[in-house]
């Protein structure tokens, strides 16, 4: 029964192989000792959960268990869109959470552009003292928007990166009105060229060809390979058509699908490497230039 045909198996031998995963993810990345292993796209729990510590350690510890040596956080309150009392508390709530785990966790600086004065105080607060690495947008407005174009200025007088919620659903009525897509950010690139723009979650935002297709002439957009969707060749196509030096690992939570999406793509070694870590560094190596 277990035999399906060439190059087919079974759901119990499949079952029996995941036995061994675990023994085979801890010779991934750090614990390997050979390749560092960055989440470019992870989120820490907002404290009004009772259960906020265990799950940040939760994290660190999954984290641990597959060799990953730093993840980029930031926090989402559940209030839409955040004003500046909630995205300012997030943001604290992130650089406590670095503190607890020094050299472990990093942070992106969530703000909603609609504040213009309080959000670019708010980044200059985070980049400049806390020591944040990024900026974290999430829909509130499409990045195409004029009214992200500041946000986007400071990024590069900062020297960097903006993380983007994305996605590109086209065959159902948008549940976010203003999310933005691999077009919005190709538009953005093009009036901005000196950004860097992450787009989010290219395996958790809808139609991942098309994303990747919209970005190919936008050289100053990176994907992560973040997000629960386990389709097949996302990393492959990426790799092929944007380049290997413009994709990011990361997780979005979703860490042993991005885990597996990175372990199983058949890309050379380098280019591997590069999406490990070696990418995000580049990027975040501006700040320091």
């Amino acid at each position: 029964m277990g035999v399906l045909g060439p190059g087919l198996i079974s759901r119990r031998s499949f079952n029996a192989a995941l036995g061994g995963a675990g023994a085979a993810l801890r010779g991934f990345g750090r614990q390997s000792g050979k390749v560092k292993v960055i989440d470019a796209h992870s989120h820490l729990s907002h404290h009004s959960s009772p259960r906020w510590a265990e799950r940040d350690r939760q994290l660190i510890d999954a984290a641990d268990a597959l060799g990953i040596d730093q993840l980029i956080c930031s926090i989402l309150g559940p209030r839409r869109p955040a004003v500046p009392e909630d995205f300012r508390q997030s943001n604290d709530w992130v650089a406590e959470a670095a503190r607890r785990y020094p050299g472990r966790i990093l942070g992106y600086c969530f703000v909603n552009p609609g504040y213009a004065k309080e959000a670019r105080e708010e980044i200059a607060r985070c980049i400049e003292k806390l020591g944040f690495v990024g900026i974290k947008l999430y829909n509130d407005y499409l990045a195409s928007e004029p009214v992200v174009w500041p946000v986007v200025e400071q990024a590069i007088q900062l020297r960097v990166p903006i993380l983007h919620h994305a996605g590109h659903t086209y065959w159902l009525s948008p549940p976010q009105p203003r999310i933005s897509d691999g077009g919005t950010f190709a538009e953005l690139a093009r009036r901005y060229p000196e950004a860097i723009i992450i787009c989010a979650h290219i395996a958790g935002g809808g139609d991942w060809e098309w994303t990747v297709k919209a970005l190919r002439n936008a050289p100053n957009v990176c994907i992560d390979i973040s997000g629960s969707v386990v389709d097949e060749g996302t990393v492959e196509m990426a790799v092929r058509i944007m380049g290997a030096d413009r994709v990011l690992f990361g997780c979005d939570m979703s860490m042993t699908a991005s885990v597996g999406r990175i372990r199983s793509a058949d890309i050379s070694e380098t280019d591997r490497a590069k999406i490990l870590s070696g990418n995000i560094e580049r990027i975040l190596a501006r700040r320091r230039a």
